[in-house]
């Protein structure tokens, strides 16, 4: 049989030790690093398991400063309530991936893990809703199938005006922002999801309008008949364009229909989404 080699096991002709090979974990952590910075946050994350000399280079601050938005600082202030500069980057980015509330609870802002991106909810209970207040027409009702656990119900009403606003640092970057709707209350009965259309009605006979102002001065509006009911659809109200991150961008959106010859019901208020516009295929929309 042949000799076999093992690298530490081994001996030369004249007795003495032959060199060990080397292997990965002999590369200096600062290669190593520079190696992790071309590759995406999750491939960083399992490579990290591959012995201690990359466990220690995949925690190098500048490889996860370059996959951080270029808002990171004001967010972890905004957000994390901390001091950027004593948290590691990658601990910042790992707590920002995470979905995180602010203004009392009512938004929440997280990236996506792969790209760093930034996207941004805002709950029905930050919107300012006439007729909110009187139970004939609105009330909140809870749901596990909104992200904060909430949602606004419309009884009927004639006249239907939802507004909203947000200011925040983006990073540069399109981004896209929707209304999050459903026509009919969903439930759950016997372990199965229903959805009561009893109360659904006039939303067929005029479009709703959707408006978006961003203080950079890019108006967008749509309209279009609410639909598919029982089921939340993410309707587009328009695209908007952020050039410079260090200047706080305050964004007005609204949803209208305010024709009063006749009473819409049955609708389900979730959420704003706002994402980069890339993402848009993640969601079902109108």
């Amino acid at each position: 049989m042949g000799a076999v080699f093992s690298g530490l096991g081994a001996e030369s002709n004249d007795g003495g030790s032959l060199p060990s090979k080397p292997s990965l974990g002999d590369l200096p952590e600062n290669c190593i690093s520079s190696i992790l910075m071309y590759l995406d946050p999750p491939e960083i994350c399992k490579l990290a398991r591959l012995n201690r000399a990359f466990r220690g280079a995949s925690w190098a601050d500048f490889v996860w400063e370059s996959k951080l938005p270029s808002n990171y600082k004001f967010l972890v202030r905004k957000i994390l309530h901390e001091s950027p500069e004593n948290l590691a980057k990658k601990e910042i980015y790992a707590r920002l991936c995470r979905p995180n509330r602010f203004d009392n609870d009512t938004k929440e802002v997280w990236l996506d893990k792969r790209s760093g991106k930034v996207s941004i909810s805002v709950s029905s209970k930050a919107l300012r809703i006439t007729g909110i207040d009187d139970r004939r027409y609105w009330n909140y009702i809870p749901t596990e199938e909104s992200r904060f656990q909430t949602v606004a119900y419309l009884h009927q009403i004639w006249w239907v005006e939802i507004l909203g606003e947000l200011e925040l640092e983006f990073p540069p970057g399109t981004y896209s922002l929707f209304f999050r709707l459903q026509l009919g209350k969903a439930s759950k009965r016997f372990g199965r999801r229903v959805c009561n259309l009893d109360q659904v009605h006039g939303w067929d006979i005029k479009p709703v309008r959707f408006q978006l102002s961003v203080s950079n001065g890019q108006p967008a509006i749509s309209e279009c008949y609410l639909c598919d009911p029982g089921n939340w659809v993410h309707y587009h109200v328009g695209d908007f364009v952020i050039e410079n991150h260090s200047i706080p961008t305050k964004i007005k959106f609204s949803m209208i229909q305010i024709d009063c010859t006749h009473i819409k019901g049955g609708l389900c208020v979730d959420s704003v989404l706002i994402c980069p516009s890339e993402f848009r295929g993640r969601y079902k929309k109108v």
